[in-house]
Formats: structure tokens, C-alpha cells, sequence
């Protein structure tokens, strides 16, 4: 076998990346996404693409903050591996996977091709998760009347309640974060990303009961692939009322009365509460994706 040569592409040679079969869809799920050619990296092999990855982050991001395209040719997850030990970032690989995977045998093979291969390069796995999309034709999910929603222009109103609702969040995620640095600091840290995304501030929204009390809050948002529910959160005190779904359902048409045509979101496998509620609110699931984290020392 020859050697292996792995290149980092620039706006000339950027076309190398389209030079790989793509059985997973996945330039279809990145039709919106914008990649920097610099953060584009091909392994070849005789002048073949057998691996690519592209790094990603937003337009005012100096380094990527995730791998969200990666790909492996058949019997060259070592080259995969190489591709992803060399990179200059170690930062969270997203999988993204057709919702059949698991029963389709060639697109198995692929999906654990490219496991194999993230695991060679010292990633473990992290979650698996469900994405979802709704679409007018589902109808809008009605909204139940129980809770009063308002703006909210205090942050200090949003951290308080993200501590609140991380002390018992099912998000691995945020446990992650809750574990490496406390629950203040995944707290700033999801305040942060809101503020990153580049929908207004405005939108976000807090939910109180009829008595008053906080029952929780919900994050209308845009990310780079369109409009999508951000956040849905029930403070501890508030919960087995069911006002997930509510929250659920105000996002979305709070997001459709912005003008989205379709609604994204995304919750763990495992965590089958709001799971229900995406469903109860006509989202179906229309991939999968598979988070690897750089591997923790012991």
C-alpha cells in the first residue's frame, strides 16, 4: 500500500474534497452550512481521496469548534484516524446519520467505518442523538394555554434558571460540562452559545404558572442551518406537569411567526421525556448523529 499524504486545501485545490463518494447524505444535510476551505482536510492515497474531514466554526470564530463532516473509503480507517490525529484541533467530531442506519447494512458499515476510525484517533464516544425537523405540513402544535410567556432582558434571569434546570438535566452535554467545570460554568457556557447564534436576543422567553412562579424557559434560535429550537428547559420544581411540551410548543410558533418555514431540534437518545414531547408536537426524527469527544486521560 502507498504511502499516505494528508493536505490541508485552500480555495484552489478546495474540489479535492468533493472527490469522495458520500453514502451517508451528508452534502444534502450541509446544504446551508458554510466551510472554510483552510479548515478542509483530504487524506490521499495515489492521488485518491480515501478520508476527508472539514472543521467548522461561525464567521467570527479564529479556530473551528467541531468536526461536522468526516468520511472514510472503505478498508482506510487508518487513514481516517491519521487524518483526524494530525489535524491542529482536537475538538468534538459530529456524525450525522440517515434515521435508517441501523437497518440499512451498507449504511452500518459506513457509520462504523468512520467510528472505527475516530476511535483509532483517540475520540470515545460521547451521545447519540435525535435530530428532528418540522415542516408545515405536520401542522402547528397547539399551543395549551397553561403558561404565560414574556421577554425576559435580564440575563441574570436565564443563568439563574439554566443552574436550576442543569441541577437535574438528562443532557450529556451539559453533564459533561457540569463535570469538568460545575454547573455556574456550563451555565455561562449555554448563555454564551445563545448569544452566539446570530437570532435576536429578543426572541428568548421565560414561562410562568398562573401563580406566577417560574416554570421554565425556551430559546428560539437560528443556527447556520436555519431556524431551530434551542433550548427547552423545566426548573425542578416545575417538573411532572408536562410543561416541556408547552415550552416546546411556543418555541415553534414563536419561530413560525418569525417567518421559519421549517423547525429544527435535536434531544439525546436517552432522554425519552422530551423525546415524547417532540414527537407529540409533529417533529420527526430525520437523522441520527453520533458525538465523539477527544478522549479524557484516566
Amino acid at each position: 500500500m502507498t504511502d499516505l499524504v494528508i493536505r490541508t486545501l485552500t480555495a484552489s485545490d478546495a474540489h479535492l474534497f468533493d472527490e469522495h463518494p458520500d453514502p451517508l447524505g451528508a452534502r444534502e444535510g450541509h446544504a446551508r452550512t458554510r466551510f472554510r476551505p483552510e479548515w478542509k482536510r483530504v487524506a490521499l492515497r495515489d492521488g485518491e481521496v480515501v478520508a476527508r474531514g472539514a472543521w467548522w466554526g461561525g464567521p467570527d470564530d479564529s479556530e473551528p469548534i467541531n468536526i461536522n463532516w468526516f468520511d472514510v473509503a472503505e478498508g482506510e480507517e487508518e487513514a481516517g484516524a491519521e487524518l483526524l490525529r494530525s489535524a491542529p484541533w482536537r475538538v468534538e467530531l459530529e456524525i450525522n446519520l440517515p434515521g435508517d442506519w441501523r437497518d440499512a447494512p451498507a449504511l452500518k458499515a459506513a457509520a462504523e467505518a468512520r467510528f472505527s476510525a475516530a476511535r483509532a484517533a483517540g475520540y470515545e464516544l460521547l451521545v447519540e442523538r435525535f435530530l428532528y425537523r418540522w415542516t408545515p405540513d405536520r401542522g402547528l402544535p397547539e399551543r395549551p394555554g397553561r403558561l404565560t410567556f414574556s421577554a425576559e432582558p435580564d440575563d441574570e434571569v436565564f443563568l439563574d434558571a439554566l443552574r436550576r434546570i442543569h441541577s437535574v438535566t438528562l443532557d450529556a452535554h451539559a453533564l459533561r460540562d457540569i463535570e469538568e467545570g460545575g454547573i455556574d460554568k456550563a451555565a455561562q457556557e449555554e448563555l454564551d452559545f445563545f448569544h452566539w447564534c446570530p437570532s435576536p436576543r429578543e426572541w428568548w422567553q421565560v414561562a410562568h404558572t398562573p401563580e406566577g412562579d417560574l416554570a421554565g424557559i425556551h430559546i428560539p434560535a437560528h443556527n447556520p442551518s436555519g431556524p431551530t429550537v434551542g433550548f427547552i428547559g423545566v426548573v425542578p420544581e416545575q417538573r411532572g406537569h408536562g410543561y416541556a411540551y408547552d415550552l416546546l410548543a411556543e418555541c415553534t410558533n414563536v419561530l413560525v411567526e418569525q417567518g421559519a418555514e421549517f423547525v429544527t431540534g435535536a434531544t439525546d437518545r436517552g432522554n425519552f421525556p422530551m423525546a415524547a414531547n417532540f414527537t407529540k408536537a409533529g417533529f420527526p426524527v430525520v437523522k441520527e448523529r453520533i458525538n465523539f469527544q477527544v478522549k479524557t486521560s484516566a
